[in-house]
């Protein structure tokens, strides 16, 4: 049988990775599963529209999740972290561990063939150096995984492009990060991962029992800020938010933007581009898609300003 006619499952389908996960499968001509806690959402519903097979079941419930795996020959697994859009204001570095284990246990129970999971660059760095909190969780996947013997690949990619679309980044007519304005800092388009997540489930003799470390760019924060600036048409300057007012907020995430700015991700950009030749570098990903995104946030954000 072709690898294609098989089924493959997207747990967290739609979220920001599973539905890039999903589309580059579904235009690799492969059947998708995508699961997802709410099927009646637009979300779900859009990922019906465009060919796959919409399953509610949730993260906390391995036996849901059993169920959405039962006769599918892949899965792909990501969990949201601690502050990610969508999760509840309580969602702790032990609910991702859960989630993540549970999906793991739910793929061992269902005979999954290839089991591709998204773990994040650097987490197998943490007998060396202290990591931040949200690194040591997908870490403790990644180790749960193992110890299931499941056949697995590992990808781990940096910081998503993705985080300057929004107001995590986006404040006051600035870019706004606790991020040292002239440290390089790598990352990826998450579009990008979809397409390695289905390569690897067409290649799963080369890529089960590989973890490899992924990054399409590395720009410092100005550079970042300077080239939305560019793309836009806008001036947007760089200010740089003090640690200890992150640290008011949060120990973990001041420790974390520490961590970037001291050590950080060391992931291979000519070996991702070696693996995937069309990653993007911020500059493509703003011309194909993150311009158009940065721009609707900040008209969404200036109407609600004038309304208030």
């Amino acid at each position: 049988m072709n690898l294609t006619q098989k089924t493959v499952v997207v747990a967290g389908a739609t979220g920001l990775q599973g539905r890039a996960v999903t589309r580059h499968l579904l235009r690799d001509g492969w059947q998708v599963r995508a699961v997802t806690r709410d099927p009646d959402g637009a979300r779900a519903t859009a990922l019906a529209q465009a060919g796959a097979q919409v399953v509610r079941a949730q993260m906390e419930d391995v036996d849901s999740l059993a169920a959405a795996a039962e006769g599918a020959w892949g899965l792909f697994s990501v969990q949201p972290t601690v502050g990610s859009s969508g999760t509840a204001p309580d969602f702790t570095a032990e609910d991702e561990v859960r989630w993540g284990v549970n999906v793991a246990e739910a793929a061992h129970a269902a005979g999954i063939g290839h089991f591709v999971f998204t773990s994040v660059a650097e987490a197998d760095r943490h007998l060396a150096e202290k990591l931040p909190v949200n690194l040591v969780s997908k870490w403790r996947i990644e180790q749960h995984i193992a110890a299931l013997g499941l056949p697995a690949t590992i990808l781990r990619p940096v910081s998503f492009m993705e985080n300057f679309t929004g107001g995590y980044a986006l404040r006051n007519g600035n870019l706004s990060t606790g991020l040292a304005p002239d440290v390089p800092q790598q990352i990826m388009a998450v579009d990008d991962v979809g397409a390695v997540a289905a390569l690897a489930f067409s290649r799963p003799q080369e890529w089960i029992d590989r973890a490899v470390s992924l990054a399409g760019d590395e720009l410092t924060p100005v550079q970042i800020a300077a080239a939305i600036g560019k793309a836009l048409g806008i001036p947007l300057p760089y200010v740089r938010i003090p640690i200890d007012a992150i640290r008011a907020l949060s120990e973990d995430f001041a420790y974390a933007n520490e961590w970037l700015n001291r050590c950080g991700y060391r992931a291979d950009l000519p070996a991702t581009r070696k693996i995937h030749p069309g990653v993007m570098d911020f500059r493509t990903w703003l011309e194909r898609t993150g311009a158009s995104q940065i721009a609707a946030f900040l008209d969404s954000a200036r109407t609600a300003g004038q309304n208030a």
